[in-house]
């Protein structure tokens, strides 16, 4: 039998399938999941630098659902490997995991300090005039590298109606489906330290300032 996660209820479980699949259609399909205590914190990132060099911004997206408090776990799985289980409250798990560079970076739990929010709908404009920017600077046949520059280019920029939020704040909310049909809706921001979480109803943006390469200052040595 495939290991599975076990939810409250049905609905839970069809929420947890429901984000894994709009993660799938991003660049990166990978979920981590993380459950301890009874709740259980579902990620993915709809943009995420790959490699040295690479500017596009760091965005995750995240739920928290309602989980079998039991237990703790924290994994990488492919997100379109998740099934439903034999149950309709459970999810069937794949039995082996993946890796994400993304995964290894956690926002910090506590210090966070109130921002200003900003509406669900200049969040949804920000997103059409995003989308009309990389179809306007893309070729009709462009190589992946391309994309990703593009990509970069357009969700890495900070938008003004979002009060400099970068404009990938809003294609995280509006890809994972955080964009709901309440647009007089007022997302909360919070930020601590390189870190910003955009929350609503739906679900949580958190974006983290620069992409860090682990390269050290470097020091000089020895007598002059």
């Amino acid at each position: 039998m495939a290991p599975h996660l076990v939810f409250p209820d049905s609905r839970t479980a069809t929420d947890l399938l429901t984000f894994a699949a709009r993660a799938a259609r991003l660049g990166d399909p990978a979920v981590r999941l993380r459950a301890v205590g009874g709740t259980l914190a579902v990620s993915a990132a709809p943009l995420s630098p790959r490699g040295f060099g690479d500017d596009t911004p760091t965005v995750l997206g995240m739920r928290f659902l309602r989980i079998d408090p039991e237990l703790e776990c924290d994994l990488v799985v492919d997100a379109g490997a998740l099934r439903a289980g034999g149950d309709a409250s459970t999810v069937a798990l794949p039995d082996s995991g993946v890796t994400a560079a993304w995964a290894g970076i956690s926002p910090p739990r506590g210090g966070w300090v109130p921002g200003e929010p900003v509406a669900a709908d200049a969040l949804a404009l920000a997103v059409r005039r995003g989308v009309d920017a990389v179809a306007t600077a893309l070729p009709a046949s462009p190589g992946e590298d391309l994309v990703r520059t593009v990509r970069a280019a357009v969700w890495g920029a900070p938008e003004p109606e979002l009060r400099g939020l970068v404009a990938g704040v809003a294609f995280a909310a509006d890809a994972l489906g955080f964009l709901g049909e309440d647009r007089d809706e007022q997302a909360s921001v919070r930020r601590t330290g390189t870190w910003t979480r955009v929350s609503l109803a739906r679900g949580h943006v958190l974006v983290r300032a620069g992409n860090p390469t682990g390269l050290t200052t470097v020091r000089t040595t020895g007598g002059r």
